[in-house]
């Protein structure tokens, strides 16, 4: 431990104290009290002194520090104005380490990563807040961002989903459109007690590894997207329902088995029971047939 450690319960209360911060629950601020998990994320994002980080949410600055310690060039994006001073203060030691005011979903990420790393590679490490955690991680896979590691914090039952099985429960839209992308593990589980203030829910640490290409090829990746969350459209429903509900209609029945037939596929399953191939093999044969 380092005395200017941010990340321990006494340190983060003065910080807090001394700026008269309070949390916003709007922004879904926890922050991190446990130099230990600090430690795992940063080991699983692989840093090294000639790549770089993009945090999000940065807070008063406590994984941002360790990212510091092991990057040549660390970007961290925080929203809440009011964490700016602190952040100056806390990183102060760090010169390498840049504060970015706005909101990750309305920045251009390609062109930050290329004015801010001069050809580093770089991974995203972050303690996302719970409310938000989808579209950040969509936006951060869809994008194609030139990324090597996304190593998050997030809720434990997102997580599972994200590294879930075909077949499982927790299988679903959002695991196959992110394994499309990356290949998933969970890193560790993180208990809600080692936040400030605690939220309900355990956390898990979630990384994904960025495939150089896809899972699949596929003649269109709308087309895939569109295929796989109608087939999660209702989870109790089979395959042909889903499709014919939420994306062919009835009057297109019988393409749709057709298609279904045609790719090996029965009818009867449902969309958890499929693998991120035979939904690339049914986006391509539906994109075959002049698509929808």
């Amino acid at each position: 431990m380092n005395n200017r450690d941010i990340a321990t319960p006494t340190r983060t209360r003065e910080i807090l104290k001394k700026y008269g911060f309070t949390f916003k629950k709007s922004l879904g601020q926890n922050f991190l009290v446990d130099l230990n998990i600090l430690d795992k994320i940063v080991q699983a994002a692989e840093l090294t002194p000639e790549k770089g980080a993009i945090e999000i949410g940065p807070g008063i600055g406590a994984l941002t520090e360790r990212l510091a310690r092991e990057a040549g060039k660390v970007v961290a994006i925080e929203i809440d104005q009011r964490l700016l001073p602190i952040l100056k203060d806390t990183l102060s030691p760090y010169p390498h380490a840049e504060v970015v005011h706005g909101d990750v979903l309305e920045m251009d990420l390609a062109s930050l990563i290329q004015d801010k790393f001069d050809g580093r590679r770089v991974s995203v490490v972050a303690n996302l807040p719970y409310y938000v955690t989808s579209p950040i991680l969509m936006k951060l896979l869809e994008e194609r961002l030139p990324l090597e590691n996304i190593v998050v914090m997030i809720q434990k039952e997102v997580a599972e989903r994200l590294a879930a099985s075909p077949g499982s429960k927790a299988y679903g839209a959002l695991t196959v459109l992110a394994q499309f992308y990356a290949e998933s593990d969970i890193v560790t589980v993180v208990p809600h007690s080692v936040f400030i203030p605690q939220p309900n829910v355990d956390s898990a640490v979630l990384r994904l590894r960025i495939r150089e290409k896809p899972a699949v090829d596929v003649d269109s990746e709308a087309m895939f997207y569109r295929v796989v969350k109608a087939s999660f459209g209702q989870r109790r429903k089979t395959l042909s329902n889903n499709l014919i509900n939420n994306l062919f209609g009835k009057e297109r029945k019988e393409g749709m088995l057709s298609i279904l037939e045609q790719v090996g596929i029965d009818p009867a399953r449902r969309g958890e029971t499929l693998s991120i191939k035979e939904f690339g093999e049914l986006s391509n044969l539906i994109s075959r047939h002049g698509g929808l």
